[in-house]
């Protein structure tokens, strides 16, 4: 049976948003809601996260999460390229350096010890995982951490930034990429060849609003939502720019400032002194939680449980300020980095996801050495 009452201020909470866009003016901000909330009602009902996919391709030899994964960029990226070279948007290029490398490898350590990345993070949350608000706190706490320090990194080698459109055309691009869509997608069945993978049960009855998705339609409604970023902001999705604008508020509120660090100068300075809600990313953020709360209210999961072991805690703490540091060393992270680079045509979206999957490689092999099968993550959806 749904539960009622967490629905119910589900709805409320993105009616709130929706709000507060139209009485700044900001249609963007609506359709940023819009597409938020989608976006953590299908992560919820599909079960999609990037910790989990590349959990199960390491650890049982299944490459079915990052299938979907890669299915998810291949549907976004030739109508995202195209909207890039009509004008209709902007894509995101970054340089990779020494910083960039050690940022998305850090960020992939983080999410083998919190068993989630950022978005996950925030739908997991959204679906009554109390330990995910453990890993959220310290989330913010590393992305204003990591604005501290982003003068050092972006101070070591990098290389310039490389545009796939800018250098192959636009339709050279979109085959490039789908090309390493393909390739990615060959590569994650290699280990299915060498490890049996255990016969799963029939699959339950797909419902639309209650789930559970199968994960080829979660990647569906996601681009579907990626895609709305885009028209709505002209711009890729976003996450994490979000924590860090967060941490710097709440770290004002308690008498502190961060007016004079390099990272908010220009026109992030600004952000220091408006709304949260006039910040796109924020809205986008919060809307997500809500999709993601109306999920699992819809499917009766909605059931919060507030013990929580020390060693749940520890590892979400670290987790989070790793995911949280490595972030804003890298640009982002799985939504933001990986997926905004490929679909903008970047090469530093494919290069962000080789270092962060090295670094939660690693990190699942030491927290699990010998050993096959999922860390338990409570009140996940399996």
């Amino acid at each position: 049976m749904p539960n009622k009452t967490p629905l119910l201020l589900s709805i409320l909470a993105l009616a709130a948003l929706l709000a507060s866009q139209a009485m700044m003016g900001r249609a963007a901000g609506m359709g940023a809601a819009l597409a938020g909330f989608l976006g953590g009602f299908a992560f919820y009902h599909a079960a999609f996260g990037f910790a989990g996919g590349w959990r199960r391709c390491l650890t049982q030899g299944d490459g079915s999460g990052v299938r979907a994964q890669v299915l998810l960029l291949a549907l976004i990226l030739p109508v995202s390229l195209t909207l890039i070279a009509l004008g209709g948007a902007s894509g995101w290029v970054v340089p990779v350096g020494v910083g960039f490398l050690a940022g998305a490898a850090i960020f992939g350590i983080g999410m083998a010890l919190a068993g989630s990345c950022a978005s996950g993070t925030l739908f997991v949350a959204g679906g009554g995982n109390t330990r995910m608000l453990v890993t959220l706190a310290f989330f913010i706490a590393g992305s204003l951490l990591g604005t501290a320090h982003v003068p050092f990194w972006l101070s070591l080698p990098r290389l310039p930034a490389l545009s796939l459109p800018a250098t192959f055309g636009t339709p050279g691009a979109i085959a490039i990429s789908l090309g390493l869509c393909a390739a990615l997608a060959w590569l994650s069945r290699l280990p299915e060849r060498s490890r049996p993978i255990p016969a799963s049960r029939s699959a339950p009855p797909f419902r639309l609003l209650r789930g559970p998705w199968p994960a080829w339609f979660g990647a569906l409604v996601l681009a579907i939502a990626a895609l709305g970023m885009f028209l709505s902001l002209h711009r890729p999705w976003g996450v994490t720019e979000a924590f860090a604008l967060w941490g710097a508020k709440i770290y004002q509120a308690l008498g502190f400032s961060v007016a004079d660090w390099p990272y908010w100068s220009g026109g992030r300075r600004a952000q220091l002194t408006q709304p949260v809600l006039a910040h796109a990313t924020s809205v986008t953020n919060l809307a997500l939680i809500a999709g993601a709360m109306a999920a699992a209210s819809l499917a009766g999961r909605f059931r919060p449980v507030w013990t929580v072991s020390g060693r749940e805690i520890a590892t979400a703490a670290l987790g989070g300020l790793a995911m949280g540091y490595g972030a804003r060393l890298s640009s982002g992270c799985n939504i933001g980095a990986l997926m905004g680079g490929v679909t903008s045509g970047s090469l530093h979206g494919w290069v962000w996801a080789v270092a962060a999957f090295g670094g939660y490689a690693l990190m699942l092999r030491w927290r699990l050495p010998g050993r096959r099968g999922e860390a338990r993550v409570q009140n996940a959806p399996s």
